[in-house]
């Protein structure tokens, strides 16, 4: 006569495979790609002509598909964009090379010395996503910069460490992210 193998009862497994599964499921932190922050600006009016920049106030940055770039017109580098960015975008008074400036009132600040310069982006479609990151992460850390050096000079503290809402807003304003971005075209690999 053979003998019987002993049965485990299974009953209770799926009970614990479901308890393993919540516990799983809530104690998991999921990554959440954040992406570039950027705030869009408004859709333009098409029965309004856009305003009249002079040359003087745009530093335009192309990138190509070869992820080389191309600063006013003269090869540039990614390792230097960032001071680049900041020197044009910074108060050069009475120097033609430089955007304009014009004085502002800004409330907690006072009056100050603004720029109306504008940085103008365009890539090419075969541009790399690392190298148009690396792009957008040169420009947000020399704003990033300017903002912290008028912050420490008027409130005594770098920008993100400003507690009041009114000090922040202040400093926007003296220091708006000026950046235009061109849809994306084929400007060539050379």
């Amino acid at each position: 006569m053979a003998r019987k193998v002993p049965e485990v009862n299974a009953g209770s497994m799926a009970d614990i495979a479901f308890l393993l599964l919540i516990f799983f499921l809530v104690t998991t932190t999921m990554d959440v790609d954040t992406g570039i922050i950027r705030v869009l600006p408004p859709p333009l009016d098409k029965n309004v002509d856009p305003p009249k920049v002079k040359d003087r106030n745009i530093m335009k940055i192309l990138v190509n598909s070869r992820d080389r770039l191309l600063i006013n017109g003269e090869p540039g580098n990614i390792n230097n964009l960032k001071e680049k960015v900041k020197d044009f975008m910074d108060i050069h008074p009475d120097n033609p090379n430089y955007p304009e400036i014009k004085m502002e009132q800004i409330e907690m600040i006072g009056e100050v010395p603004t720029t109306k310069g504008i940085i103008s982006l365009k890539n090419d479609r075969g541009t790399s996503y690392k190298m148009y990151i690396n792009v957008q992460d040169e420009l947000a850390a020399a704003f990033r910069e300017l903002r912290d050096n008028l912050s420490l000079e008027k409130f005594g503290r770098k920008y993100d460490d400003l507690v009041l809402e009114e000090q922040k807003e202040a400093i926007e304003k003296a220091i708006p992210i000026r950046v235009s971005e061109a849809e994306p075209e084929d400007v060539g690999g050379k």
